[in-house]
């Protein structure tokens, strides 16, 4: 009899903790970071090759029409790997000024 009140205890611990994890609110960070706080929105992203100005290289650009972001992109033949080479904030460059 002593072992089943030990097992109800915790049981019913378990429950508790349980239910305290679930009904417990989430991050911003979990909810994608677009809540109420202001974070970034969630991307909506697009990817055009093109060559780069006054090189023979190619890029790839990434642009996240969400929040107004462009990266562009370089393969890296010795790592095997993108290298970030730039980055515009469209968003910016929209508001500024036209005979810059």
């Amino acid at each position: 009899m002593k072992h089943h009140r030990g097992l109800i205890a915790v049981n019913l611990f378990l429950l508790l903790l349980l239910a305290a994890v679930t009904l417990a609110p989430s991050s911003v960070a979990q909810r994608g970071g677009g809540g109420v706080s202001g974070g970034r929105a969630r991307g909506e992203y697009t990817m055009l090759s093109g060559q780069m100005s006054g090189s023979s290289a190619s890029a790839i650009f990434v642009i996240d029409s969400a929040n107004q972001d462009m990266v562009a992109l370089r393969w890296n033949e010795s790592t095997k790997s993108l290298d970030g080479i730039g980055y515009r904030d469209l968003r910016e460059d929209a508001q500024a000024s036209p005979g810059r």
